[in-house]
């Protein structure tokens, strides 16, 4: 389906196809895919010819959702350049930092941000700035136009969220991310009349790829929404414009689950990913709709997404499903030795989804990429029917009196005590008896919880020694932008609380 040698090539194709139908719908406004096409054709003939950008060239997108980001991501393609996208949330030192080690000298933004882009110029002052509300209106979009790219070369730079140091630029080829929205498709079946909700910010790996490219390379809509911070408008939308496949993050399909959202939704079916999906919400959702709600996993490294319950079943509760068509994962020890059905190791993965690389990082990329394999630093296992289960990060596992303690495993106990929303746990150093685990937890009411019944809640739940001695209640646990809940301020949060 996807047989194309780069990105632009395949958008071109589905706009041959599909030159008058509406591709993106934003804001009471409908973009067709003709325009998308003559608006990316327009920037990438100025690119070429004002900016100097040939293929290789980096160049940064830093705008919040909305249709020009769109344009702009393959204006950059089609005129050969990598695109590098950036997190809007950030402050103008960091995207400067970003600049930097990307080498981009080039940012195209949005007026909104021409203060900041001001700031970032300080620090980087060759940097050219182009705002959207200037971009070229449209052009006759010719075939030559669209810089000849190979699969390997090149295609974004996503830079991670850096929360264990200084942010790696993840290197997707234009074949990576092909392979990845193929794999997607073939698991979703056919989606070329679907409409896609866009909620999430589009420089993350999960909407680019889930909310953008899948949709746009198979003929579908796109939805998109300016912001997640109104949930309600987010319904209201959902049900004029008769949405129908939406891609989240656990806490918006807690949201949905609340008594005022209607169960009567047109929704065929929801992707969650980017953080881990308590079984609680998704048990409160299955409950309330008759669509389901499907738990998949990925990395920026895998192009991102890796697995995912099947569309039509069997779902498994707590399992992030089964690879993708394309995508091998396997579960090894620390000598790379397959583990048996059950048992707790790395999960690494293989496919023509894998990253080529850290920017500028062959040494970093040579850690997680040995002999064709990714390895993620996700702990997990198989059951007998191949669905897999992640019980957390390498390095969040706990060792507590020798023993290898997965936080998600107590997160998931403790979200089973009534009131509890949401949890998370954490290691501190105990000198007697080495870690321990740390809960914090958000309850329904604010009010906080007796430490001595959640623990014997937990001790019918949970061997004695992962059940956590201390305890501490939060308005709301800290996340990044995407969702993912950020462990290292709560491991700062919890060694105050000791001090």
């Amino acid at each position: 389906m996807f047989d194309f040698q780069n990105l632009s090539e395949g958008f071109a194709a589905r706009v041959k196809e599909d030159h008058a139908r509406t591709a993106v719908y934003w804001e009471g406004v409908e973009v067709s895919y003709g325009r998308l096409m003559s608006q990316a054709g327009a920037l990438a003939e100025l690119l070429r010819r004002e900016y100097g950008v040939q293929p290789g060239t980096t160049v940064g997108l830093w705008m919040r959702n909305c249709p020009e980001f769109i344009s702009a991501f393959f204006g950059i393609l089609m005129a050969g350049g990598i695109v590098v996208p950036l997190n809007h949330f950030l402050k103008p030192p960091e995207i400067a930092a970003l600049l930097a080690d990307a080498e981009a000298t080039f940012v195209l933004t949005e007026r909104r941000f021409e203060e900041s882009a001001g700031l970032v110029r300080d620090h980087l002052p060759r940097t050219s700035v182009l705002f959207k509300e200037d971009f070229p209106e449209t052009t006759n979009v010719e075939a030559s136009l669209i810089c000849e790219r190979g699969r390997n070369d090149p295609a974004v730079i996503i830079y991670t969220s850096g929360t264990t140091g200084r942010a790696k630029g993840v290197l997707l080829s234009h074949g990576n991310l092909l392979c990845n929205v193929q794999s997607c498709s073939n698991a979703l079946g056919n989606i070329d009349r679907e409409r896609f909700i866009l909620l999430l910010p589009m420089f993350h790996s999960f909407m680019l790829c889930v909310g953008v490219l899948l949709p746009l390379l198979s003929g579908a809509t796109v939805l998109l929404i300016s912001s997640i911070q109104k949930p309600r408008l987010i319904i209201q939308d959902i049900l004029r414009l008769r949405g129908t496949i939406l891609p989240a993050i656990p806490q918006f399909f807690r949201a949905l689950t609340d008594p005022s959202v209607p169960a009567e939704l047109p929704l065929r079916l929801c992707i969650s990913g980017a953080a881990p999906l308590p079984v609680a919400v998704l048990e409160m959702f299955k409950k309330k709709f008759k669509f389901p709600l499907l738990e998949g996993y990925g990395l920026s490294e895998a192009s991102p997404v890796v697995s995912l319950n099947p569309v039509k079943g069997p779902w498994k509760a707590g399992s992030i499903g089964l690879p993708l068509p394309g995508v091998e994962v396997r579960i090894t020890d620390e000598n790379v030795d397959d583990l048996p059905t059950g048992e707790v190791g790395e999960l690494t993965v293989r496919g023509g989804n894998v990253m080529n690389g850290y920017w500028k990082r062959p040494d970093e990329a040579a850690k997680v990429l040995k002999r064709g394999w990714l390895f993620t630093g996700d702990m997990g296992y198989k059951d007998r029917d191949g669905y897999i289960y992640i019980t957390g990060r390498r390095k969040e596992m706990l060792l507590v009196n020798g023993i290898n303690v997965y936080p998600r495993e107590i997160e998931e106990a403790l979200s089973e005590f009534p009131g509890i929303v949401e949890t998370a746990v954490v290691g501190i150093n105990d000198n007697r008896r080495g870690e321990q685990p740390f809960a914090f937890y958000v309850a329904d009411g604010g009010t906080d919880l007796d430490a001595s019944t959640l623990i014997e809640f937990l001790r019918g739940r949970l061997a004695d020694y992962k059940v956590p001695r201390k305890f501490r209640r939060l308005d709301a646990l800290p996340r990044n932008e995407t969702g993912k809940i950020q462990k290292g301020r709560l491991k700062e949060m919890a060694g105050a609380a000791l001090d």
